[in-house]
């Protein structure tokens, strides 16, 4: 591993992070998309280095979050940072995703998230580093992988929230209406208005009756190369801090 380094989310808060763990503009829009309560139980799968977490506590500051890599160099990243940053409501777990862990909170969790590899097993060009692999491709699981995962834990109502590829549209709906999740809110980001979404967000509800609502595309820049008002929003308003 190269050399890890700390970047602060915060006056409070700083992410360990590495060549191989690191993050980027989707973790920030899955997070303001979720946006869980202050009463919620949460669980991040595939959390990486835990920037959706930790995100997560900075602008929402749910009751727990349980953050699930079956890397454990990620997750000894996430270690690091939670101690770093004294946060005590983020609960650092190595775990296949497939298989949970033995004190898994089944039928308990008001949220599940996850930023899923985005590449079918196969497609695309596949990056020789191991970890860009695992976080970029359907290597160790898949789209079905996840669902059932989230199944496994969401209480009836509780909310699934993924983000992928324009491209997997189809395949995160068929999945989740195939463990029993049914999608409820989807909204495309694009990086302007006059270019095509280059990612969606999804929401769906555990034991929810069949209904989607399309939200206004969310653009990353306006025409004058800058920031869009609502990503500079995501970016700082809905990222504050509980006074």
């Amino acid at each position: 591993m190269k050399e890890k380094r700390y970047e602060k989310l915060s006056d409070k808060i700083e992410i360990c992070v590495s060549d191989e763990h690191s993050f980027g503009t989707d973790a920030f829009l899955l997070t303001a998309f979720s946006a869980p309560k202050k009463t919620d139980i949460v669980c991040d799968l595939g959390t990486g280095c835990g920037i959706i977490p930790l995100l997560m506590v900075k602008g929402f500051n749910p009751k727990k979050i349980y953050a699930v890599d079956i890397q454990e160099q990620a997750i000894e990243q996430l270690r690091e940072s939670v101690e770093r940053s004294d946060v005590k409501s983020v609960e650092p777990i190595c775990a296949d995703l497939k298989v949970l862990w033995d004190s898994a909170p089944l039928n308990r969790l008001d949220l599940v998230s996850c930023n899923p590899p985005y590449k079918a097993c196969g497609a695309g060009i596949e990056s020789e580093l191991t970890a860009e692999k695992i976080a970029r491709h359907e290597i160790l699981c898949n789209i079905d992988d996840v669902c059932k995962a989230a199944k496994r834990l969401l209480k009836f109502g509780g909310r699934l929230c993924i983000c992928n590829r324009p491209e997997r549209l189809a395949d995160v709906v068929v999945a989740m209406r195939k463990n029993g999740i049914e999608p409820k809110t989807l909204r495309f980001v694009s990086k302007t208005p006059s270019d095509a979404p280059w990612l969606f967000l999804i929401e769906g509800r555990k034991g929810g009756k069949p209904f989607m609502k399309i939200l206004p595309q969310l653009y990353i820049q306006n025409g004058d190369n800058d920031f869009s008002d609502e990503m500079k929003s995501i970016y700082a308003k809905e990222f504050r801090e509980d006074e």
